[in-house]
C-alpha cells in the first residue's frame, strides 16, 4: 500500500487513547530496527498527529533541571522578569505575563506565563539578526543579568542544558520521520543544520475551579506551527487533544516520557499526509509547569512536498513558501502588537 493510500485509511479512523513509543531501537544499528521505530512513528503521524516517546535519552537530572530553573524564574518580582519582557526583543524572545498570550482568537488570553528562548549562539554559529525574505531570524536570547537577580547565571546554564538536549533528541527524530514517509533517512539532514527551534517555559497558577473562567483557558484550542512539538509534562495534568469526533482526549502525565505532536509546517510539507491535531490546556486547580521545544527546519528551507507525498489524485495542495517565512506569518496572526510590545 502506498503512503498516500495508507494515510487515507488511517486518517479515517478515530483514536481513543495516545500510542506511546520506546526509542530505544531509534539508535540501533539495524535499520530493520530503526524501521519498524518508524512504522509506529508513521501510523502515530498519519493517524492522531500525537505520541509518547520513552527511552529518549535525555538525562532525567536535565529533565528536573529544566523544570527546577522554570519554578525559580517565575517566582521571582517583576524587576526581574520585566528586565526580559517581550517587548524588549525583536524575535519573538523573552518574558510574557499572564493572559498576554491567545491561541485561540474566541478566548479572552491564556491563563499563563512564558519564557521564550531560540537556538541559542553558545550552542549554533547560525547568522545572528539577518531575516530571511518575510520571515524569521536566528537572534539572541534575553537572559536576565546577575545585577538583576543572583540566580541569573545557573538558571541559563540550567535551561540551555535542557534545551540543547531537547535540540538533540529533535534531530534525531527526523530520520525516523524520513522513514515515515517512505524517503532515505538522511532526506532532512541538510535542512536542519541550524533549526528554528523555539522553547518555552511555561508556568499555568493553580486556579480553584468557582474561579476558573471559560474565556481564560490556560492555553485555548489550537495547532502548533513548526515541524513538531516535544512537550515535557510536570506532574500536574492538562493537556487534551481533540479526535475526529470533536471528543477531548486527556494526554496524561507519564513519567520519563515527551509527548511528541506533528505540528502545521509539518504537515503543509508532507500535503497533510502527516496531521497536525487540535489541542489544549485545561486552567489546572494547582500550579502547572511545562516546557514546549517547537522544532522547525532551517529558516530558508522551501516546503515541497516529497515525492512521496503527492499522487495523481492527491496533488500538492499549498503554494510554496519558505519555513521561516511561514512561522513568522503564523506567530504574526495569533500574537498581539500593542505599540511597541511584541510577544510571541
Amino acid at each position: 500500500m502506498s503512503l498516500v493510500d495508507l494515510a487515507g485509511q488511517l486518517q479515517r479512523q478515530d483514536f481513543k487513547d495516545i500510542p506511546i513509543i520506546d526509542l530505544s531501537n531509534a539508535r540501533s544499528n539495524s535499520v530493520d530496527a530503526r524501521r519498524k521505530v518508524a512504522i509506529e512513528v508513521r501510523n502515530a503521524c498519519l493517524n492522531a498527529g500525537f505520541f509518547f516517546v520513552q527511552n529518549h535519552g535525555v538525562p532525567k537530572h536535565v529533565v528536573q533541571g529544566g523544570f527546577d530553573a522554570a519554578k525559580v524564574f517565575f517566582e521571582q518580582d517583576n524587576q526581574v522578569k520585566e528586565s526580559v519582557d517581550i517587548s524588549k526583543s525583536d524575535n519573538f524572545r523573552g518574558y510574557m505575563k499572564l493572559l498576554s498570550g491567545n491561541a485561540n482568537p474566541e478566548s479572552k488570553g491564556d491563563l499563563h506565563e512564558a519564557f521564550n528562548l531560540g537556538l541559542d549562539p553558545s550552542l549554533d554559529a547560525a547568522p545572528r539578526g539577518h531575516k530571511t525574505s518575510e520571515g524569521l531570524s536566528h537572534s539572541d536570547n534575553l537572559w536576565p543579568t546577575v545585577e538583576v537577580w543572583k540566580g541569573a547565571a545557573s538558571f541559563r546554564q540550567a535551561v540551555l542544558g535542557y534545551y540543547s538536549a531537547v535540540l538533540t533528541l529533535g534531530q534525531s527524530l527526523f530520520p525516523l520521520f524520513a522513514l515515515a514517509l517512505d524517503l532515505p533517512e538522511d532526506f532532512f539532514a541538510d535542512k536542519v543544520q541550524h533549526p528554528a527551534a523555539i522553547m518555552r517555559l511555561l508556568h499555568y497558577p493553580g486556579t480553584p475551579k468557582d474561579r476558573q473562567k471559560e474565556e481564560n483557558p490556560g492555553i485555548g484550542a489550537h495547532t502548533d506551527y513548526e515541524c513538531f512539538t516535544i512537550l515535557a509534562q510536570g506532574g500536574v495534568p492538562g493537556l487534551q487533544v481533540m479526535n475526529r469526533k470533536g471528543d477531548w482526549i486527556d494526554a496524561p502525565y507519564i513519567p520519563d516520557t515527551f509527548v511528541i505532536n506533528i505540528g502545521d509546517q509539518f504537515a503543509r510539507w508532507t500535503n497533510d499526509i502527516f496531521v497536525s491535531t487540535p489541542h489544549r490546556v485545561l486552567p489546572p486547580t494547582q500550579t502547572r509547569y511545562s516546557i514546549p521545544f517547537f522544532f522547525g527546519c532551517d529558516h530558508d528551507v522551501p516546503l515541497i512536498p516529497p515525492p512521496t507525498c503527492i499522487t495523481e489524485d492527491r496533488p500538492q495542495k499549498y503554494p510554496v513558501v519558505t519555513a521561516g517565512a511561514y512561522v513568522h506569518s503564523r506567530l504574526s496572526e495569533t500574537y498581539t502588537v500593542q505599540q511597541e510590545e511584541k510577544v510571541a
